[in-house]
């Protein structure tokens, strides 16, 4: 009987798919530098002078300042609910009339340009410390910004914001990752 078996013949290298167009083969060239580098910042840093400091707190308040308020006002919130119930209904309804005038000021343009947001915000404060003291609860109030004011300067100062930006499409925060070209000086950023 015969035996008839096939063999196979495998190359020993295989093929490797051709480079893309414009992939150079040639190994890096020693005397060429990398035009960029990418750097992660950090959020925070200590600033290098009280100048660039007092510009950091203005810019930050500026930028985070809703943020701020809803910090403070959701400590204050929680320091209220154990005893001070009717001081929690009216902070919730001082909040609703804040929510109601942001509404009419984005359904009216004219509105915004005739009466300045802070002034508006500036007034809802002193009515709600107002309320607060006339519920007896003046003394969480004041306790609650002894408490968050200096966490909120604290943040401020030592927050980087040049490189934060709000995504349009999410609205949200998005830190950015910096390319630095080589041979700039790497100074640090003041403000």
């Amino acid at each position: 009987m015969a035996n008839y078996t096939t063999t196979t013949h495998r190359p020993s290298s295989t093929n490797s798919p051709p480079p893309p167009p414009g992939h150079d083969t040639k190994p890096d060239d020693p005397t060429r530098k990398n035009i960029y580098t990418l750097n992660f910042s950090w959020p925070f840093n200590i600033p290098s002078t009280p100048e660039s400091a007092a510009i950091r707190i203005v810019k930050n308040l500026a930028n985070f300042s809703l943020y701020y308020a809803i910090f403070v006002w959701t400590v204050l919130f929680i320091a209220l609910i154990p005893k001070r119930k009717v001081s929690v209904i009216y902070l919730v309804a001082m909040t609703e009339i804040t929510l109601l005038y942001f509404l009419l000021m984005r359904s009216f343009a004219v509105l915004h340009k005739m009466i300045d947001k802070r002034f508006v915000l500036f007034l809802l404060f002193i009515v709600t410390a107002v309320e607060m003291i006339l519920t007896r609860a003046a003394i969480h109030l004041f306790i609650v910004l002894g408490a968050t004011v200096p966490l909120i300067v604290v943040h401020a100062v030592l927050s980087k914001g040049e490189d934060v930006f709000v995504n349009k499409e999410d609205g949200e925060m998005v830190r950015l990752v910096v390319n630095e070209k080589l041979g700039d000086d790497h100074a640090e950023n003041l403000v």
